[in-house]
């Protein structure tokens, strides 16, 4: 038995009630065959994929790493524990917050995600300032997690102006 699908002859074997199995290998217009041997086909390789990629998550897991250990190296009085607080959750939110925008349900909410993320990120860099001011932390150990804040704002932003431009 022969059946024809999208202008390719196959041959259909049946097993009984309503399987089918496909047999043999396609006839191609004016009789030609797909002759392209398996090793000639590209293929994806996991393997092969050793370059180092940009990984925006693992980034947002070290930050928020840093942020946790900055917090801890805070001295013990009321203003530094109180600017603790605020940085553990302002600084440590853009890493959760990036799942959920990695599992958004429409354009939309992929950007007002992002700009969660952002304004986290914005919110952040103002308490890192207040506590590089109040010389809680020395400036050596500020100058890092500042400097990555800013690039993380940079990254977050352009985000979203792109995903605003493709959205149009």
């Amino acid at each position: 038995m022969t059946a024809k699908r999208h202008n390719l002859d196959w041959q259909i074997i049946e097993w009984g009630g309503d399987a089918r199995v496909r047999e043999g290998s396609p006839v191609y217009p004016l009789g030609k065959t797909d002759s392209t041997p398996n090793t000639q086909r590209p293929t994806l390789n996991p393997q092969q994929q050793t370059k180092s990629r940009f990984d925006l998550e693992d980034r947002l897991l070290e930050f928020s790493a840093r942020i946790i250990r900055l917090v801890d190296a805070l001295p013990n009085t009321k203003a530094a524990n109180h600017l603790a607080g605020q940085l553990l959750r302002c600084g440590t939110s853009p890493y959760g917050n990036h799942g959920e925008v990695e599992a958004a349900e429409s354009r939309k909410d992929f950007i007002h995600k992002l700009k969660i993320c952002l304004k986290e990120l914005k919110e952040t860099r103002r308490w890192l300032h207040l506590a590089a001011k109040s010389a809680m932390v020395p400036p050596s150990r500020m100058t890092p997690i500042l400097s990555e804040t800013e690039e993380l704002i940079r990254i977050f932003f352009s985000s979203i102006r792109t995903a605003k431009r493709n959205a149009k």
